[in-house]
């Protein structure tokens, strides 16, 4: 595939890859995810009052996950022309 893809197509996946993970880093997402969610069904409150967080279980330590990270209208608006030159807009 690599000797296919432009240059210009290959940075426009790298920029996709960083606003949308794929691949081992999103699988390591959804494993962290389940992982979370036995460990804080289980948790003994007294022991551990504060609740886990998906990133206690991520193998990769660069790949933090942000939930509910507000985005401004220009960051909204780059992530929909990139998606935008994915689909050949």
């Amino acid at each position: 595939m690599l000797a296919r893809i432009t240059s210009r197509q290959l940075s426009e996946w790298m920029a996709y890859a960083a606003l949308e993970p794929f691949g081992e880093e999103r699988a390591d997402m959804r494993a962290a995810t389940i992982a979370c969610l036995i460990a804080n069904a289980n948790r003994d409150p007294k022991k551990k009052p504060e609740p886990f967080k998906i990133d206690d279980f991520m193998l990769f330590g660069d790949a933090k996950v942000e939930r509910g990270a507000k985005q401004t209208w220009r960051e909204q608006k780059e992530r929909l022309l990139a998606l935008s030159r994915l689909s050949g807009g």
